[in-house]
């Protein structure tokens, strides 16, 4: 097998992200468990692109819909940041 090139993993992630856009509502975690081998920081950052082109035509539900699953995939895979549930103590 050949490896892939930076052109050819973009397509991919591209049809993912189409796939996630099409599929059912509740499905999505089928989509994205088929394509576990494009689940990666540049997927993310790829589906960050498509939402901000989305909501700079004016399509925002596709586009908070990409932005709430690259954040949650985004947790996922430890890059984005958990924010803390706990209270910070006040100094007394």
């Amino acid at each position: 097998m050949s490896e892939q090139t930076p052109e050819q993993r973009q397509e991919e992630y591209l049809n993912v992200i189409d796939q996630l856009l099409k599929c059912p509502n509740g499905q999505e975690p089928e989509v994205l468990d088929a394509h576990l081998d494009l689940i990666d920081e540049n997927f993310i950052n790829t589906m960050v692109q498509v939402a901000a082109g989305f909501a700079h035509n004016n399509n925002h539900d596709a586009a908070k819909f990409l932005i709430h699953v690259a954040r949650e995939l985004a947790k996922q895979l430890g890059l984005y940041p958990e924010q803390p549930t706990a209270a910070v103590p006040s100094e007394a």
